[in-house]
């Protein structure tokens, strides 16, 4: 990776800021030359999420704010909200990041299908579920599909790698770091990597659980979690495009969508297209981190091997079912009740 990207990571912290002020920490200052950002400094108590989550500690704002970052930071670097040109001068701009872009690439859509140096898993526990992966001609045909959205679809400014990593919180306040993977993709890119992530941390709790606490009630927090979290974002993105349906944004012209009943069609196919970017991209996060080169702290901080994998095994095997069978989903309570049987 370049030093270039800390001049991403500021300018998509600087944009995402203006936007989302709330939930994205103040940047000061600047200086490209030596790759420094001046930043807010985010005071104890703020940890990382991933460690709260690892903690079994409930978060009753998290939804709300992370629903209110997604929607405000999508929709407003969208053309739901802009003109093609104001879209087009910003893409450009963010064309430059393509070092951690291939990157991402590599790491989720590529190595994980493959045979590659880079890739591990908890072997030998999972040697057949990775050798499984490899071999799954339908996943490689559903996982292209994505690779080519996420290459080829500038749809609005995301974060890039918005896992529980790179959010920070309290009980009150949470806050969205390190965007240095910022560009201009597919919407469900940034939701699916956070939705994938809480339900890793699903997966994980049985491995966390001890004598003193089973993790049943916390399981169903983060279940109840995910599901407000896309309901609130459907509401809330659904209301910010009503607002500006007669705006500056070129994607839907007033004057041809010009009456409420089509309107409401072209909002349903939008959101549900969105809602199964989301679930495909989700699952191409969590089969990464269990069979390719970068894992998560959730699983990795079970001891016991064959726990781990037990773990591991059962959040694959949703993520396989959710990237081939996502256009079945009509809805979050649906994705809610499949993870629910399998664990």
């Amino acid at each position: 990776m370049t030093k270039e990207r800390a001049y991403f990571e500021a300018l998509a912290l600087k944009e995402h800021g203006q936007l989302c002020p709330d939930h994205v920490p103040e940047v000061y200052h600047f200086d490209r030359t030596m790759s420094l950002i001046g930043m807010r400094y985010l005071e104890p108590p703020h940890i990382i999420l991933r460690i709260g989550l690892i903690a079994g500690i409930e978060y009753p704002f998290l939804a709300e704010h992370m629903s209110e970052y997604m929607t405000k930071t999508l929709f407003c670097t969208s053309l739901l909200y802009r003109t093609t040109t104001e879209h087009k001068r910003a893409v450009a701009e963010f064309c430059g990041n393509v070092e951690l872009c291939r990157l991402t690439e590599q790491v989720v859509f590529s190595d994980p299908y493959k045979v590659s140096k880079f890739n591990r898993w908890t072997s030998p526990y999972l040697d057949r579920d990775a050798e499984a992966v490899r071999e799954d001609n339908t996943l490689k045909l559903e996982i292209a599909e994505l690779k080519s959205k996420f290459c080829e679809r500038t749809q609005a400014l995301v974060h890039g790698d918005l896992h529980t990593s790179s959010v920070m919180v309290t009980l009150d306040s949470t806050q969205v770091i390190d965007p240095e993977f910022a560009f201009y993709g597919p919407m469900g890119f940034d939701i699916g990597a956070y939705v994938g992530n809480l339900i890793l941390a699903f997966f994980a709790q049985d491995g966390q659980a001890d004598e003193g606490n089973d993790r049943t009630a916390y399981k169903e927090w983060i279940l109840r979690t995910i599901e407000e979290t896309w309901t609130l974002f459907y509401k809330k993105f659904t209301a910010l495009w009503h607002q500006h349906k007669d705006g500056s944004g070129e994607a839907y012209h007033p004057e041809i969508y010009n009456n409420p009943e089509l309107q409401k069609l072209v909002q349903e196919k939008y959101m549900e297209d969105l809602f199964h970017d989301t679930l495909g991209f989700g699952a191409a996060k969590m089969i990464r981190r269990i069979v390719g080169v970068v894992h998560v702290e959730d699983f990795e901080s079970i001891k016991d091997d064959s726990k781990r994998a037990a773990c591991e095994r059962r959040a694959l095997e949703v993520a396989k079912m959710l990237l081939k069978e996502r256009r079945n989903f009509q809805d979050i309570t649906g994705v809610v009740s499949a993870i629910r049987k399998v664990s």
